[in-house]
């Protein structure tokens, strides 16, 4: 009968030497895993059954070029002031930027190359928000179908004025000049959207962003 009370008197004690040898167990791994490299961490995380490379495919994904850009142009003030004229999609690694030339708020006056004062307040947003990106950039002009009635000049002509318009203005909003790749004019070749080659949507600029 004596017994029975020591061996029940003895057994909390084993317990609690198993949760001591725990306790030090864990604070040993801790102190491993602070004093020890990467490669020495994902050697000890193998031994407990880590799998840490499932970590390294995570970190390898591919990052999307493209979001961050969008992101900052839909913050500037180019669409939040402008959005009825701008047009903004990506194209690859290409982001364009369609500044249209509306009927209610055309950016250059009928058959004219130079920028109305309309145009020059929208250029000078894009400028901003150009310069912000810090990237490469082509500009292009378009024009609707309707001909010029002028000798040796055509829209053609026209389109590719202007482009170097658009250019001047991005380069007196700050553009750094090493960054436009290129200006063309591309006359009605490249209309907007479908339908009527003389639609006041297809008179417009584009400014392509190059992405790295």
């Amino acid at each position: 009968m004596p017994l029975a009370p020591i061996r029940r008197q003895g057994a909390w004690k084993l317990a609690y030497a198993d949760f001591l040898t725990a306790l030090c167990a864990f604070f040993l791994v801790m102190w491993l895993i602070h004093g020890a490299s990467k490669d020495q961490r994902a050697e000890i995380a193998g031994q407990f059954g880590s799998h840490p490379a499932s970590t390294t495919s995570l970190s390898a994904l591919p990052i999307d070029p493209i979001a961050p850009v969008m992101e900052t142009l839909e913050e500037s003030e180019l669409l939040r002031d402008h959005a009825t004229n701008v047009i903004v999609h990506a194209d690859g690694k290409l982001i364009r930027l369609e500044l249209v030339d509306l009927d209610r708020s055309p950016l250059f006056d009928k058959g004219n190359a130079s920028l109305n004062p309309r145009g020059q307040e929208v250029i000078a947003l894009a400028a901003k928000a150009v310069s912000a990106l810090s990237l490469p950039v082509s500009i292009e002009g378009h024009t609707d179908s309707d001909p010029i009635s002028r000798d040796n000049y055509s829209n053609w002509e026209l389109s590719a004025d202007r482009a170097n318009a658009a250019r001047r203005g991005l380069l007196e909003g700050g553009v750094d000049g090493s960054l436009i790749q290129s200006v063309a004019g591309l006359a009605e070749t490249r209309p907007l959207q479908d339908g009527p080659s003389d639609l006041p949507q297809n008179r417009r600029l584009s400014i392509v962003v190059h992405i790295k």
